[in-house]
C-alpha cells in the first residue's frame, strides 16, 4: 500500500480508503452477515467485498471510493483529535495481523504509546483482555475491578469494551492503579459509547492518561450491530489472554473467547454461581477447559508463566479490623449482603447497617444499587 502520511495521522491512503470502504458498505454488510460469515467478509478484498454486498448499488459504491479524498479524511482525524495507525506502520499490533480480517486503520484516542507498545513480539508487551456480562452482579463487577487493578499493578495492559457491566468495571480497577488500559470501541473513537460512560472515556483518554481509545471506523461513524463483534475480534487479537468474568449462555462475550481461542490464545473465566443467569456461560466455558482464573496472580500466571511475577500471600479477610466489622465483613463474605441478614437477632439491625456502612467507608465493601453489600477484593 502506497500514500503519504500527515499531521496527527499516520496511516496510508489505501487503508484510509479501505476504511472508508467498510464505512460505506456499512448497511450492507448488516443485511449480508445474515447470510455469510462476518469474519469472511472483512477479509474480503476491495472489489470483492463491493461485489458480494453491494449487490444493484455495486456502481454507486465504487464511485464514491473513486472519489474518496485521502487529505480530508486525516483533517477529519485530527480535528476529531484521532492518531491513525495503519497495517503499513510498524507501530501497529502485529498481533492483530495474525487475523485474515485485520483493520486496515485503528483510529486512537487519548495516548496511542498505550497501543504502540503492543507492536512487538507477545511476549514482550503482553496484555489481557477482560470482558463479561453488561447486566453484571455486583460479584462479577468487584471481580473485574480487582482484576484490572491487579494486572495494571503489574503493568499489564488491560483490553476490554468500555460496556456496561463487566467490561466498564475492569477499565475503572486498571484506572484505580494507574496503569494501561485499552477500550475498544464499535463507533468511532471520538464517540464515548454507551454515552453514560462518556466519564469513563474522559478518564481513559485524558491528558498525562495512561489508556487510549480505539477503533477501526472512522471519527463519528455510529455502529451498526455487526460492529461489536466485530470490534470483539480486535479485543481478543490485541490480548495474549482473554478472561470471561460473567456471561449469559448467549452471550457477546463469549464470542470474544471463541476468536481468541481460533487465534490460539489462552482462555481463562472466573466461576460464578451455579444458580446466577450471568455466570452460566463463564462456567461453561471452564467445563469445556478453560483456565481457571480467581484472580489477577493466577491471570498473570497464566500470561507470563508460573512465578513470572512477585507473589504475596493474601492478607487474612478483615485484617486489622476490630472484632465487630470482622465478624460482619465475613457475614458479607459468606452471603450475607443487607442488614436484615447480617444480623443474628432482628434487634441488631440498626448496628448491622452501621458496620455496613462503616465497612463501606473503610474500603472493604461496596453497595450495588439494590442496596446489597460485596467485599471489595483487597
Amino acid at each position: 500500500m502506497s500514500g503519504g502520511v500527515s499531521g496527527t495521522s499516520r496511516a496510508c491512503d489505501d487503508c484510509l480508503r479501505r476504511t472508508h470502504l467498510i464505512a460505506l458498505l456499512a448497511g450492507r454488510i448488516e443485511r449480508e452477515r445474515h447470510r455469510r460469515r462476518l469474519p469472511e467478509l472483512l477479509a474480503l478484498g476491495d472489489e470483492a467485498l463491493v461485489a458480494a454486498v453491494a449487490g444493484r448499488d455495486a456502481s454507486a459504491v465504487r464511485r464514491g471510493l473513486a472519489a474518496f479524498a485521502p487529505a480530508a479524511a486525516r483533517a477529519a482525524c485530527e480535528a476529531a483529535g484521532l492518531v491513525a495507525l495503519c497495517v503499513c506502520d510498524a507501530r501497529y499490533p502485529a498481533r492483530l495481523l495474525e487475523g485474515p480480517d485485520a483493520p486496515a486503520v485503528l483510529h486512537v484516542a487519548g495516548n496511542p504509546a498505550c497501543l504502540e507498545a503492543l507492536a512487538g513480539e507477545m511476549d514482550a508487551a503482553p496484555a489481557v483482555a477482560i470482558v463479561g456480562a453488561r447486566r453484571s452482579t455486583a460479584y462479577g463487577d468487584e471481580v473485574a475491578r480487582a482484576l484490572g487493578r491487579g494486572l495494571a499493578a503489574a503493568g499489564v495492559p488491560v483490553v476490554s469494551g468500555m460496556a456496561f457491566g463487566i467490561d466498564a468495571a475492569a477499565q475503572a480497577g486498571a484506572l484505580e492503579a494507574g496503569g494501561p488500559t485499552i477500550a475498544v470501541l464499535a463507533g468511532g473513537a471520538d464517540v464515548p459509547y454507551p454515552r453514560s460512560k462518556r466519564r469513563l472515556y474522559e478518564r481513559i483518554t485524558g491528558p498525562g492518561g495512561p489508556g487510549c481509545v480505539v477503533s477501526e471506523l472512522p471519527p463519528g461513524f455510529q455502529p451498526f450491530r455487526w460492529c461489536f463483534p466485530a470490534r470483539n475480534r480486535i479485543i481478543a487479537g490485541l490480548a495474549g489472554l482473554t478472561v470471561v468474568v460473567e456471561a449469559a449462555e448467549r452471550s457477546g462475550s463469549l464470542i470474544t473467547a471463541d476468536l481468541a481461542a481460533g487465534l490460539g490464545r489462552t482462555v481463562g473465566a472466573v466461576p460464578g454461581r451455579v444458580t446466577t443467569p450471568q455466570a452460566a456461560g463463564a462456567n461453561a466455558l471452564l467445563a469445556d477447559g478453560a483456565a481457571l482464573v480467581r484472580d489477577a496472580c493466577e491471570a498473570l500466571d497464566l500470561l507470563l508463566g508460573p512465578g513470572a511475577h512477585e507473589r504475596r500471600p493474601p492478607s487474612p479477610l478483615g485484617d486489622g479490623l476490630e472484632p465487630r466489622l470482622r465478624a460482619v465483613l465475613e457475614a458479607v463474605a459468606a452471603g450475607s449482603d443487607v442488614a436484615g441478614t447480617v444480623a443474628t437477632h432482628p434487634a441488631d439491625v440498626h448496628a448491622a447497617g452501621l458496620a455496613l456502612t462503616e465497612l463501606e467507608l473503610l474500603g472493604h465493601l461496596r453497595r450495588d444499587h439494590c442496596g446489597r453489600y460485596t467485599v471489595i477484593p483487597q
